[in-house]
């Protein structure tokens, strides 16, 4: 399957958009600068139908070095969680287990790259927005 790059992400939308893409990169950047703003105010970031940012906490615990079977301290720590959306999951759903990156037998085209079509309108209620 191939990786889609931001600048990937950012030609689709510059292709789509028509818009300048200096604009649309600062754009993009600014809005991922202001998730990891947030994330790390320990806020919680819920994109409707995408999926949900939260930071969750973990606690200090004591491990094992299976190799030695040494115990080794592990401290707490911080991570992002991702839990996807509603049009996500659906989406995600109908990929192609091929791993040929074709959804439902269509492949989409951006950045020059051949990458799977998002459909979000048709499952979308208009009333929720």
């Amino acid at each position: 399957m191939p990786n889609v790059t931001k600048k990937d992400l950012i030609d689709g939308v510059v292709e789509s958009t028509k818009e300048k893409r200096v604009a649309v990169k600062t754009i993009v950047q600014e809005f991922l600068n202001l998730i990891v703003e947030e994330l790390g105010n320990g806020h919680r970031i819920e994109l409707r139908d995408f999926g949900v940012f939260e930071v969750k906490r973990r606690a200090p615990r004591v491990a094992q070095n299976p190799k030695t079977l040494a115990k080794v301290e592990v401290p707490a720590k911080s991570s992002v969680k991702f839990k996807a959306g509603r049009l996500m999951k659906e989406r995600v759903d109908r990929v192609d287990p091929t791993g040929d990156g074709k959804v439902d037998g269509r492949v989409g085209h951006a950045g020059g790259r051949d990458v799977p079509i998002v459909e979000t309108t048709a499952a979308r209620s208009p009333s929720r927005f």
